[in-house]
């Protein structure tokens, strides 16, 4: 007998509920600054960005942690800082970070690189600044992905509605660079002169979880909405996806809705929405072998209602059922990592590393 697609979605989601209260927060270390990006290295290393500025070095098998690096000219205000932390899948001894960098007394966000070796930084440049440089301090974006080939990275609209449909500043977009900051040839606009050419996608308002799904060759985003409207997108080569003409949330001074629309004509409209916001701070798709249940699904870390969020998808990469676990834990969820094994671990804003048991 075929069970019909709503009943299918009732039985995920009461089977996501049963298993939810089997997870618990194994505590790594603390004592961390805002640990904002997360990057696994092998079973007793993993690397942290603290917003303030610093780049740490964690012993997983001790939790001991040490500085291995003060990053200069960060433009540490507001939600600017040193932000994202990955490491390259093309070369073993490099690493990617995201920041933004102090110019002119305004933050801008930057992609630069370095070399670690035996426990050390070294060769610390930027890789790409972006034209992103406002004097606000909100909406940095950034979370880094890469493709087979190629790396992603997010940025948020500074603070400036305009900049989501503003194609000639990188502010409001995802873009898409070669290793060594360089322009792909086939980006979607590279022959177009009103679009800048390292923009993949536009119309975002402040994207903090970037994924790149090696099996589906799918990239997910998720980003900030204002009172509401917290958004999973699919994100496909040079689209629009519509900030802030369409959005679904409010106005933060009213019961006014923000934008002309929901949806759009020739704008892509979400995989999924949250109402009210859960202020998402990360995203990954989990491939791993160490939580079965939790394969080829979404999981994002969020900030306002404290938990990490887990979403099921479909064959079409549609959104069908959502769970909430360690909601119990009462902190903001920032960053979420995996490791090739398939364990999980995450950031909180209260300066804590966690690993996922259950």
């Amino acid at each position: 007998m075929k069970i019909p697609q709503r009943i299918r979605g009732l039985i995920l989601t009461l089977l996501a509920v049963n298993t939810a209260h089997a997870y618990e927060a194994e505590k790594v270390t603390s004592g961390l600054n805002v640990p904002w990006g997360l990057a696994y290295i092998d079973d007793s290393t993993m690397l942290i960005t603290e917003r303030n500025g610093a780049i740490k070095h964690i012993n997983l098998v001790t939790g001991k942690h040490q500085t291995l690096a003060e990053i200069p000219n960060v433009w540490v205000k507001g939600q600017g800082g040193l932000l994202d932390v990955t490491l390259s899948p093309f070369d073993e001894t490099k690493i990617y970070v995201t920041y933004s960098k102090s110019i002119n007394g305004k933050g801008v966000t930057t992609l630069a690189s370095a070399k670690y070796r035996n426990e050390a930084l070294s060769g610390w440049e930027d890789v790409f600044v972006s034209i992103s440089q406002t004097d606000t301090s909100r909406h940095f974006g950034s979370r880094i992905t890469f493709d087979n080939n190629s790396l992603y990275f997010s940025i948020g609209d500074r603070g400036e509605r305009e900049n989501g449909q503003n194609t000639m500043n990188h502010a409001g977009s995802i873009l898409r660079l070669n290793p060594d900051g360089s322009t792909p040839k086939d980006n979607p606009y590279v022959n177009n002169k009103a679009i800048l050419d390292e923009i993949w996608s536009y119309g975002h308002r402040n994207p903090q979880g970037l994924f790149f799904d090696h099996k589906s060759q799918r990239l997910w985003s998720i980003e900030h909405g204002p009172r509401g409207g917290d958004e999973i997108n699919l994100i496909k080569k040079g689209s629009n996806y519509g900030w802030p003409i369409t959005s679904h949330g409010k106005e933060y001074w009213g019961p006014v809705s923000v934008g002309e629309a929901t949806e759009r004509e020739g704008i892509e409209s979400p995989v999924k929405v949250y109402i009210p916001s859960i202020a998402p701070g990360s995203l990954v798709l989990y491939r791993g072998e160490r939580f079965p249940e939790l394969k080829g699904k979404l999981l994002s870390g969020a900030l306002k209602l404290t938990h990490i969020n887990i979403v099921t998808l479909n064959n079409e990469g549609k959104a069908i059922a959502e769970d909430r676990i360690l909601s119990d834990l009462g902190e903001r969820i920032r960053d979420i990592e995996v490791s090739p094994e398939g364990e999980i671990f995450f950031s909180t804003d209260n300066g804590n590393l966690y690993k996922l048991k259950r």
